[in-house]
C-alpha cells in the first residue's frame, strides 16, 4: 500500500458531498470509522479503492474520497477483485449491505474467500432491506415481521462469521456502529490484514428496523476482547460466532495464525510489477501470426 511522507488527517478522506442517510443511521459510524482508520495508517486517498454494490451502504464511496466505484447489485467483491489483481499495490476496500453481499452475492462472498484475495470487505448488517423500504433480509431474525413476511419471517436467520469461517476466511471480525474506536481498531486491523478480511457491522436502520435498534444491540452486545477469547483458536471463533440472543459477541472472532498467502501472491503473471503499469503492446509480426493461428 502506497504511503505518504506526511501524516494524514481523516479530513483528507471527506468529500465535499455529504452522506445523505437518515439521521441516526449506523453507516454515519461506519464511515467514520473508515475515515479514522485509513488517516491512522497514514494511506494515500490516491492509493485506495473503495467498491460498492446497490443498497443504501453501498452509497458509502460516494461520500470517501478515494478512487470509488458504485457497482451492480451483488458484484462489489467481482469487481473489487478485479482491481487488486490488476494493481495488487492498491489498498482495495469492498463496502455494502447484508442484502447486497449475503443476498444476491452471496456466491461471490463464498469464492473471495476461497480465493483469499487481498481485499478488506466491510458489511453493514441492519438485517433488512432499508433502500427498499423494509424487507426481509438474510439475516433478519426467524419470527421478524416485515413488509414481506408481515406473519413473520419463516427462514432461518444467516449467520455471516459461521459461514466466513467454514470458508476459511483467515480474519473474521463484528463490529457495532456504536462503538466507533473499537470498530476503527477492526478496521485497521482488517486492512493491515494481508489476504480476504470481513468485518460484518451491526449498522441500525433507524428507520425501517425497530427491532434491531441501538438500545437492543447496547444491551446484548461484549467485547470478545475484554474475555479470554483466543482469536487464533479456530473451534473457539466458531464457537463465538454461533452465540446469539442475550449476549451477542464483537471484535476481532478469528485471525488464522498461519494464514495462507493470498492469490494475488501467488500467481505468477502478479509478481513484480503491477499489471497496470506493465507494457502490453506486441510487434506488428506477432500481432499478425496471433490473428492468423484463431481465425
Amino acid at each position: 500500500m502506497a504511503m505518504p511522507a506526511v501524516a494524514v488527517e481523516p479530513k483528507v478522506f471527506k468529500p465535499e458531498v455529504p452522506p445523505d442517510w437518515c439521521p441516526g443511521c449506523g453507516d454515519f459510524g461506519v464511515l467514520n470509522g473508515l475515515f479514522q482508520a485509513c488517516a491512522g495508517l497514514g494511506l494515500d486517498p490516491a492509493g485506495v479503492l473503495v467498491v460498492s454494490g446497490i443498497g443504501c451502504s453501498s452509497n458509502l464511496p460516494g461520500f470517501f474520497r478515494s478512487y470509488g466505484v458504485h457497482s451492480l447489485h451483488g458484484r462489489a467483491l467481482p469487481f473489487a477483485t478485479g482491481a487488486k489483481l490488476a494493481n495488487t499495490s492498491m489498498t482495495v476496500i469492498a463496502t455494502g449491505g447484508d442484502g447486497d453481499g449475503y443476498g444476491i452475492g452471496l456466491n461471490h462472498f463464498i469464492q473471495a474467500m476461497r480465493r483469499n484475495i487481498d481485499v478488506t470487505y466491510i458489511v453493514m448488517n441492519n438485517e433488512i432491506y432499508g433502500l427498499t423500504t423494509g424487507q426481509v433480509s438474510p439475516t433478519s431474525e426467524t419470527g421478524m415481521k416485515t413488509k414481506t413476511t408481515p406473519l413473520g419471517n419463516l427462514e432461518g436467520m444467516l449467520n455471516p462469521l459461521a459461514l466466513a469461517l467454514a470458508s476459511g476466511c483467515g480474519f473474521v471480525a463484528r463490529g457495532f456502529s456504536g462503538q466507533p474506536k473499537h470498530l476503527t481498531d477492526l478496521y485497521t486491523q482488517g486492512i493491515e490484514h494481508k489476504g480476504f478480511a470481513l468485518i460484518d457491522v451491526f449498522s441500525p436502520c433507524v428507520t425501517f428496523n425497530k427491532v434491531n435498534t441501538y438500545p437492543w444491540f447496547r444491551e446484548r452486545v461484549y467485547k470478545v476482547e475484554d474475555t479470554d477469547h483466543d482469536p487464533a483458536d479456530f473451534h473457539a471463533a466458531m464457537d463465538k460466532a454461533l452465540e446469539w440472543d442475550e449476549r451477542i459477541p464483537i471484535g476481532l472472532v478469528y485471525r488464522n495464525p498461519a494464514p495462507r498467502p493470498s492469490i494475488d501472491a501467488l500467481d505468477p503473471a502478479l509478481q513484480g510489477e503491477a499489471l497496470v503499469r506493465q507494457g502490453y503492446t506486441i510487434a506488428p509480426d506477432t500481432r499478425q501470426d496471433l490473428i492468423h493461428e484463431f481465425m
